[in-house]
Order: C-alpha cells, then structure tokens, then sequence
C-alpha cells in the first residue's frame, strides 16, 4: 500500500464494539471500501452474528470473535487467533467503549469504576500493544483510529468517571502518535477522535450544549473514516468542541464556568441522561 489509502483492497479491518451502532458502519465502510478482512469484535455473541451476516457476501471476508475487552486476557486470546489466521490488522479502530452517567460517589467501584477504565481506556492500549508491534515490523501503510471524546477535554458533571478515562485516551493516543514519528515509522498514522454527543443511544437524553446538536452516526463515521485514510491526528466535532476547549485553555476556571455552565450548557447535557437501556 502506499503511504496514503485510494480502496482497502488487500488490507485487513479490525473493529472493536461492532456488533452494533458505528462499530457496525465502521464495518460497513470498511467492505465498502474493498478491503479484503474485516474483524469484528464484540461482547455479544448474537448481535456479531447479526451484524457478520448483514455484511457477508460482498466482497470482503467477514471474521467474527466474541472478546470481552475489559479483560486483558480475553484481548491476548482473541489477538492470538488474529494473528494466527489472516494476521495483525493494517487498520485497528479502538471502538468499544462504555458510559455511566452519574456523580462520582454514585459509582460502583467494579462495575462503573473499574469497568469503564477498563473499556474504555486500558482495552485500547491493550488491543493496540498485541498487534502494534507486526505493524511496525511489516513496514506497510497502517491506521490507528483511537475513539475518545470532548469529555476527554472538558470536565463535565455526571461524567467524571467517563471523562478521566477518555482523558487519558487523548494523553496516550497522542503520545503514540509522537513516538512513531520520532522513531520513525512513518508508515503507521494514529488518529484520536473526540466527538460531542452522537445519537446512538449509548448517550439517550444527553442534551447537546448550545450550537452543539447530537451528531448524525452516519456523518460522523464517514468523516472519521476519511481522517482515517488521510492520516489526520486529531479529529473534534462539531467545531464548537474546539472553539470550547480553546475557551477553556484561555479563560479563568471562574469565568469559564460561567460561559460552560450559563451559556453553552454544558454542566447541564447530562441531567436527563438515561443511556442505553
């Protein structure tokens, strides 16, 4: 492959949480872009298959493995098949990911706590260490797609539990992408996504800050999907999750508390949060 994508022909697609939702597009791009493997991983066995079936039978060869990514030995034998079979990914996108939308003593220590920093930021790293290493050796075009969040970048209330494992996502996922350059293995891009609120249901009731209204799934993998190929480091959306977390950088924490929680309404998004049920 060149150093930049036209198709996926040839290539092999790794996918984490696709058994539904934008794991399950991020599935269908990557057949619709040709490539010759794609892997699905998820924690619900009938919901893979569901999803495997919809997208068997055009074109690419669809490869289903139920992981529980919160736990590191399930990652290590699940990356073993992998490796064993059609071989390390050249596109990993880091998906899978949880929510629990509550003040901070409202948690359960092992199903909200450890779970969510499990999920969502301990399964990436580990994921990406199984397979990043033949990645680096093979010498071919390769993507890391990292999915964090604006609350990677903004504190929020009822989300900090999920913000500080997002946080730690954008620290990491942008770290690797400085050593690969500065050890040279121009080769491998990573891209570290962080979106607002997208109508999933992982976030049903959230309510959109001002001027920052629920994203389209749809829209919002197809622009990932692009960063992808394209090798771009950092994609926030919509545009106010910038303008937003410049605010931050710039204003005093007493005056940005006012502009996020009076005027833009961000202290407020999760009040009415149910999530997926």
């Amino acid at each position: 492959m060149n150093s930049t994508f036209g198709t996926l022909a040839g290539s092999t697609v790794l996918i984490t949480g696709a058994a539904m939702g934008m794991g399950k597009m991020y599935a269908g791009l990557a057949v619709s872009d040709h490539a010759s493997h794609v892997i699905l991983w998820d924690i619900n066995a009938e919901q893979l298959e569901a999803a495997a079936a919809e997208l068997r039978g055009r074109g690419s060869e669809i490869h289903t493995q139920v992981v529980d990514v919160g736990r590191l030995e399930s990652i290590e034998e699940a990356a073993e098949e992998v490796h064993s079979g059609v071989g390390a990914p050249d596109i990993l996108i880091n998906n899978a990911g949880i929510v629990r939308g509550k003040y901070f003593w409202e948690h359960d220590q092992r199903a909200d706590i450890a779970a969510t920093m499990n999920i969502n930021t301990l399964a990436l790293m580990h994921i990406t260490r199984e397979f990043l290493p033949t990645m680096i050796e093979r010498g071919r075009t390769s993507r890391i797609v990292n999915v964090a969040s604006a609350a990677g970048l903004l504190a929020n209330p009822r989300m900090s539990v999920y913000s500080s494992s997002k946080w730690a996502v954008i620290g990491w996922s942008d770290s690797l992408r400085l050593e690969l350059a500065q050890a040279g293995h121009h080769h491998i891009k990573v891209t570290t996504f962080c979106p607002s609120y997208i109508k999933t249901g992982m976030f049903e009731g959230a309510r959109g800050p001002l001027l920052t209204p629920l994203l389209e799934p749809a829209a919002v993998t197809e622009r990932v999907w692009r960063a992808m190929k394209e090798g771009t480091p950092m994609l926030m959306m919509p545009w106010t999750v910038k303008l937003s977390s410049a605010l931050r950088g710039v204003l005093p924490i007493a005056a940005w508390d006012v502009v996020a929680g009076r005027v833009f309404g961000v202290y407020k998004s999760m009040e009415h949060f149910t999530g997926r049920k």
